[in-house]
């Protein structure tokens, strides 16, 4: 094991402050090919260059596993908990519990000592990595053996879940900043656009190992009905076992990591350390908490910038359009009696989508207008949204579905996916491209998060807008009363013999409020702005010391 018993941090030297020049671009853009922690896919002239080089694919691979392990925590703590809640606990209750994913939006508050911080034989991001992944899989496997208990009574137990999953996704975000970071470095220049493509399959990995395969595989009438001969009265995949399984297998990556994966990839060592023992030589000088501090410092400094403003702004209203629909659709569709199983399966479809879009969404990205496709996703995830009242409002009286109904809840989830998919993909592409290698991973994380918050600050709002606007009543043989709380519907449907009417649904004026101010933003704001910054060259995105 290499010796950890100092702490290095990574110093950032001053700058001196200039006049940018047409020449003087040419020449960063010449000086940053060169630098190992250089996040910009190149734009090079050779068009044929659109593959994978075969020297960055075990990095790549590596990339996919790292992220795929956030996926696991992340999916649950954003998709299967919630649903496995929604059941017991009212709209509003659910909402308390997605502020169990706000440390992937507050990351930045902490990314410059992730940044900065790490044991210099150990690794500048495996000092990170190895310890978090260590004690994420630690608190798989304990939580595995208590989260049965504490889901018996949710709402007396809400607190607790939240906080535990709250630290579990507290613990991905930070592994998140080192891997971002971690990206930048690890594949050649060229190759940098292939990050986001990663990520993309990574977490849309985990994501649905963690929603979709478990939702499936939890689920008492789909094991008996697909996976089994005989009926049994237990599911395929408890959460417990699901929980304990990933706990192991989040433990043996890390053991691989620590003990078969350099630092720095053989083919980008020698040019890199070059440039890494030049920024060391030049601020052998400052203390380690010196050097903290200018990290934050470059930080603000980042924050400061005209055009980083303005793209902050776009990160934080940009995903209010359709946040009604990718927050509230598919729990509208279990409350209505659409079958979780089913539901499994309509995102499992997703899955090898989800993945192909990905992977040919980055070529599609990998260029000076990388936010083009950013746009036209934009207005396809507003259809999807509107698509998403229409489905709902179908969903037959019976309960029953048939085929066709099917069919075009599958659609209405590709289309949206894929939307996703192609914003996801071109936004980091873009971030990629602009981020400053003289600070690695915290300008990334900065911009990453900063787009997480966007989609996680109006998701509290809307949830428990529903509750507020819906009106719903029990209507028994002989009476009818107003039943708003999830123990008052149980009660009226199990004990009472009644059945629950919404006289009426706030999921329908949320979204189509939501939808409104979507289009309102984009043609007054959002498209102008976008394409503006996507025409900026990359000098007025660096950060100049005075």
């Amino acid at each position: 094991m290499p010796d950890s018993s100092s702490i290095d941090l990574i110093p950032i030297h001053n700058r001196k402050s200039r006049s940018v020049t047409p020449n003087q671009e040419e020449l960063d853009e010449v000086l940053l090919n060169s630098n190992k922690y250089n996040p910009l896919p190149i734009y090079s002239n050779d068009k044929n260059e659109t593959s994978l080089p075969y020297q960055d694919r075990p990095q790549f691979i590596l990339l996919i596993l790292l992220y795929l392990l956030q996926g696991i925590p992340v999916g649950l703590a954003f998709g299967s908990i919630p649903f496995l809640l929604k059941s017991k606990l009212s709209y509003s209750q659910v909402a308390f519990f997605t502020l169990a994913s706000y440390p992937y939006s507050l990351k930045l508050l902490w990314s410059p000592i992730v940044d900065a911080l790490y044991f210099e034989k150990f690794g500048r991001r495996k000092s990170w990595i190895i310890p978090i992944q260590l004690v994420s899989g630690s608190m798989l496997i304990g939580l595995g053996s208590n989260i049965e208990n504490l889901l018996l009574s949710p709402e007396e137990n809400l607190s607790k879940i939240t906080s535990v999953f709250f630290t579990l996704v507290f613990l991905c975000a930070t592994q998140d900043i080192a891997v971002d970071g971690w990206a930048l470095t690890i594949l050649s220049p060229g190759s940098l656009s292939y990050a986001s493509t990663a990520q993309t399959i990574g977490l849309n990995t985990g994501y649905f190992l963690s929603f979709t395969v478990f939702l499936a595989f939890n689920s008492l009438s789909f094991s008996n009905k697909y996976l089994r001969k005989e009926p049994l009265d237990y599911p395929s995949v408890t959460l417990s076992q699901y929980l304990t399984f990933w706990g192991f297998v989040y433990i043996l990556l890390t053991f691989f990591v620590a003990f078969f994966v350099n630092e720095d990839p053989a083919h980008l060592r020698k040019k890199s350390r070059k440039s890494q023992d030049v920024k060391l030589e030049n601020s052998s000088s400052l203390t380690p908490l010196q050097s903290l501090k200018n990290v934050y410092g470059t930080m603000f400094q980042v924050l400061k910038l005209s055009n980083v403003q303005q793209f902050i702004l776009i990160h934080l209203i940009s995903k209010i359009g359709f946040q009604a629909n990718e927050s509230a659709t598919n729990l509208k569709l279990l409350e209505k009696g659409f079958a979780r199983e089913d539901l499994a399966i309509t995102v499992l479809i997703d899955f090898p989508f989800e993945i192909i879009f990905g992977y040919y969404v980055a070529k599609w990205s990998n260029g000076r207008n990388s936010l083009q496709p950013w746009l036209y996703a934009y207005l396809g995830r507003l259809l999807a949204a509107f698509l998403s009242v229409i489905v709902v409002y179908a969903f037959p009286a019976s309960g029953k579905i048939n085929s066709f109904y099917f069919i075009v809840v599958i659609l209405q989830h590709l289309l949206g996916s894929f939307m996703s998919t192609i914003q996801f993909v071109s936004m980091n592409s873009f971030h990629t491209q602009i981020s400053d290698p003289l600070i690695g991973g915290t300008y990334m994380t900065t911009l990453n998060t900063l787009s997480n918050l966007g989609g996680q600050w109006p998701k509290f709002i809307v949830l428990s807008l529903i509750d507020i606007l819906s009106v719903s009543s029990c209507v028994t043989s002989t009476s009818k009363y107003n039943c708003k709380t999830e123990d008052c519907k149980s009660f009226c449907t199990a004990k009472d013999g009644g059945k629950i009417i919404f006289d009426r649904d706030g999921f329908y004026i949320t979204n189509l409020l939501c939808i409104t101010v979507g289009l309102v933003l984009f043609f007054s704001f959002i498209k102008k702005k976008v394409l503006h910054l996507q025409s900026l060259s990359i000098s007025q995105w660096r950060v100049k010391d005075e």
